[in-house]
């Protein structure tokens, strides 16, 4: 007589964390350069900068 052995149980899976709506997932976004005092001219140019909603992981807020 052979004994059986039970099914071994699957993991779950686990879910894939939600994209920051404000990058997109990248963690960076582009801001444009300001020059001058007080008022700051716009310039053409851009630059990137951390994500301040998901801090640079690119995860969306949990809340």
């Amino acid at each position: 007589m052979t004994t059986r052995k039970p099914a071994p149980r699957r993991k779950a899976a686990k879910p894939e964390p939600v994209k920051c709506p404000d990058c997109d997932g990248n963690g960076e976004i582009t801001e444009s350069v300001r020059v001058g005092p007080r008022k700051g001219r716009l310039t053409a140019d851009q630059q990137a900068v951390l994500c301040l909603t998901c801090l640079g992981t690119g995860d969306g807020p949990t809340d």
